[in-house]
Order: structure tokens, then sequence, then C-alpha cells
């Protein structure tokens, strides 16, 4: 009789709606505001779908079903795996919120998101192909300097968009070993915190970031932005994760490598890559990487052993 009662008080103080929901789960979530905006986007998402198909009036009855309707409406949208696998792990993460706070049963228990492909979603650049691309960027303004610097630093290093956004001037460092014209860039990480990995700029790297900061000013803080807005709207601001894909994409068109498999990221399989190929060790190139399983960087050694020792070779007819 008291679970009864109990079930009756959780209804009654069910938010009124299912915006109400979402951000009453979004304020319980310990999350950072990076992802706190991508859980907001997927919960729109899902909230969207449900009342186009009129699920939403009756969010006290769904089923487990209708979640796997859910998934497979967003394959039939030609929603990559990524995006559907994330979609997911935010309704999951819903329903054991609602199901913790005794509002609803987690209809969601056992439905997974997309397999993952093997492999790497983006292009490599060849070596060719990344001289077109420097060569596409006239230096002769401020942004010219800056949108070169970027493309020599994500092809030099490795590092991700986000890495690049969150990187300040003071970030750049002399450390014990380096070579004349060297330096280290220590960097906030995917998922991290704190400022506690660091890539090596090697002479190639340094020199046109050096050349893009004096063009900036002499006197620039220490926690100034590394690369920034050249824009009205947000000038001297930090350049954002999308800014850094629109300018690697826009200098690839520039180039005429318009590919859609040409990608911000495609620049760090690139370094990677061509650091592999370079002769560098799985210890070496994990490093660069900051990959927490070598397995990960291994697939790039095993994609190019695959491609040179091809036993298509040798087929004949």
């Amino acid at each position: 009789m008291s679970e009864i009662i109990a079930q009756e008080q959780a209804i009654a103080t069910r938010p009124a709606s299912l915006e109400d929901l979402a951000q009453a789960f979004l304020k319980d979530q310990d999350i950072k505001e990076g992802s706190r905006a991508t859980y907001e986007r997927s919960l729109r998402q899902f909230i969207n779908w449900l009342q186009e198909t009129s699920r939403a009036a009756r969010m006290a009855t769904l089923q487990r079903d209708d979640i796997l309707a859910y998934k497979e409406s967003m394959i039939q949208a030609g929603r990559s795996c990524y995006t559907l696998s994330a979609y997911m792990t935010v309704v999951r993460k819903l329903y054991q919120w609602l199901e913790a706070k005794k509002l609803y049963p987690d209809i969601s228990r056992g439905v997974k998101g997309a397999r993952k492909p093997k492999g790497h979603r983006k292009d490599v650049l060849s070596p060719e192909q990344i001289r077109l691309a420097l060569e596409a960027i006239g230096r002769g303004s401020l942004e010219g300097l800056r949108d070169y610097a970027l493309l020599q630093l994500l092809l030099r290093t490795g590092l991700r968009t986000v890495e690049v956004s969150r990187a300040r001037v003071g970030d750049m460092r002399q450390e014990p070993g380096l070579q004349p014209g060297e330096a280290v860039l220590w960097i906030q990480g995917k998922g991290r915190d704190e400022r506690d990995e660091f890539v090596l700029l090697t002479r190639e790297t340094l020199q046109p970031l050096q050349e893009y900061l004096q063009a900036r000013g002499s006197a620039l803080r220490e926690d100034a932005p590394l690369f920034c807005s050249g824009s009205d709207r947000n000038y001297g601001e930090p350049l954002t994760t999308r800014s850094i894909s629109r300018i690697v994409k826009e200098t690839l068109r520039t180039a005429g490598l318009d590919d859609t498999r040409l990608t911000a990221h495609s620049m760090r399989h690139t370094a990677i890559t061509l650091a592999v190929l370079g002769g560098a060790s799985l210890q070496q190139a994990q490093a660069m990487a900051r990959h927490s399983d070598p397995k990960i960087t291994l697939a790039y050694y095993h994609n190019l052993d695959r491609v040179r020792a091809g036993a298509e070779r040798y087929i004949s007819f």
C-alpha cells in the first residue's frame, strides 16, 4: 500500500512538460558546459520526435519499442553512427535519471547505439596535398599568418580542434632537452581539466606561430588565446572549434581539395600517419596523439601494413 502511495506522489510531482523534465535532468548533471550543450541538443532532438509522432502526450505509457522506433528514425534519416550513438547515450542517461527519481521506468535499458565502423572516418592528406593547402594561404595579412600557423600546427602535432581553441600564449614554453628553435605547447586535452599534456613544436611549427604572434603585437598577455578571431563581432576572442573547422575547410577548397571526407580532423589523422610513415615508434606516436589506449594508435600501423602487403597484388587472371 505504501508503495502505491509513493508512486502516486511521484506522478503528482512530475514536471509539467517534457521541457521541464529536460531542464531538471540537465540541472542535475555534473558535466562541463560543452557536454551540457551536447546533451541539450540531443534532448531537443528526442523531444521533437516525441511531439512529431504524437508520443509526447502518452509519456507515461511509452515502452522499449518506442525507444527502438526513435533509434530507427535516426537510421532512416541518415544519421551517422557517431551521432546516433551520442543521441542514444543521452536518452539512456535521461531514463536512468527518471527511474532514479521514481518518475518513469527506464524503458531504454538494453537499447544500444550504432556499431562504429573499423578504421578511420576521414581521409589523410598526401604530402603534395599538404603543399597545395599551405600554398593556398596568402600570408600578407594577419589572418593569413594565423591560418598558415594554424594549419602547420594541426598537421605537425595532431592537435584536436578543441585543444587548439583552449590554447593560450603562455602555454608555449621551453623545456630541457629541446633543440634550438623548438618549444613545447602544454595543452588541455579532450576530457581533461588541466593542461597536463604537451606537444613538441618543431622549428617548422614554431616559426610560423612566432611570426603570427609578433604580428599581433609584442605585449600579448600570457592568458591571451594562441589563435584569436579577427571578426568585428568577437575580435580577440579564442577561435572556436567551429571557426577552426571552417578555416581548414575553406583552405582545402581554395587548394582544390573540396572533399567531404577531408576535414579539420583529417589534419590529426594526417599528422599521426606521417609520423608513423617517418619511422616513429608505437610509443612515440601514441605520446604525440595522446591516445589512452595503444590499440588506437596501433590501428594506424595496421592500416599502413595492410596497404603495403596487400594480398590483392598476388591475384592474377
